[in-house]
């Protein structure tokens, strides 16, 4: 009953426009926007989210709509708050199946796709690998704590209704995607430059070694080497991640500011 006070004060307008904020996140973010969470259990949880926030949220200005068509365009705004917020948690994913793809076409794994059946879609064999370690890091940070609360703490930021996207928005866009690019080159750059000097290696010898098939022997080579450098940097992997996802809520922070009419 406590929970439906925070509907009847703020009124069942105010509610829906925090609930779809609420689900705008949940569609695209990590671990909740997996296709293999129910739907039934994002909804729910956005609902059940969205009392709870609803009743300790303190609307400073009154919603101004005089149609539903006016109302339909800040449903609209929230839903775009929503989804930005996932999209910055995303990106940290998104750079790892970058990475897997660029160790996979160094290591001769390019054409050994494997369907994802929770998304769908042909991804790499390390990029597959290095999702599921990030997952369970993502997991020990408390990762989906921090998706929760800059949700929460968005409405300092960016108040119901008032969504603006300045310049400095769109700067954030074009960083966050180079950034993508830098984290996946940090990423595959110990691998990558491994079968590098191995290539440079094999071409020597099959100068020196004319009767040496450096096909035969390449290919297994490239193989062992990329796993063994794979598996090598992998506490560094675990240690990147984990400040990338640690600095995750300073970078919705900036998009939110970005999108603030102050």
């Amino acid at each position: 009953m406590f929970l439906l006070e925070g509907v009847l004060l703020n009124g069942i307008e105010v509610f829906l426009l925090v609930f779809v904020r609420m689900t705008g996140l949940f569609v695209i973010a990590p671990i909740f926007g997996r296709r293999n969470i129910p739907a039934y259990f994002k909804i729910g949880f956005s609902f059940m989210l969205a009392l709870m926030l609803v009743s300790s949220l303190e609307v400073k200005n009154v919603l101004y709509f005089s149609n539903v068509y006016e109302y339909f365009i800040l449903v609209l705004k929230e839903f775009v708050v929503g989804i930005t917020l996932g999209y910055v948690s995303y990106a940290i994913f998104s750079a790892i199946y970058l990475a897997g793809q660029l160790i996979d076409m160094k290591v001769g794994f390019g054409v050994v796709n494997v369907i994802d059946p929770l998304s769908n879609i042909q991804v790499p064999i390390t990029s597959t690998f290095y999702f599921i370690v990030c997952m369970l890091v993502f997991l020990i940070c408390n990762g989906h704590h921090i998706l929760i609360r800059a949700l929460f703490y968005s409405y300092d930021y960016v108040p119901l209704g008032e969504v603006f996207f300045s310049n400095e928005l769109l700067n954030d866009i074009i960083r966050i995607f180079g950034n993508i690019f830098l984290i996946s080159f940090r990423i595959s750059g110990p691998v990558v430059a491994a079968i590098l000097i191995s290539d440079v290696a094999l071409g020597i010898l099959s100068k020196t070694v004319p009767q040496l098939n450096v096909f035969v022997v390449g290919m297994p080579l490239k193989i062992l080497l990329g796993l063994s450098v794979m598996m090598l940097t992998i506490p560094m992997f675990i240690s990147l991640i984990e400040s990338l996802i640690r600095g995750m809520d300073g970078e919705m922070y900036n998009f939110l500011r970005g999108m603030s009419p102050k």
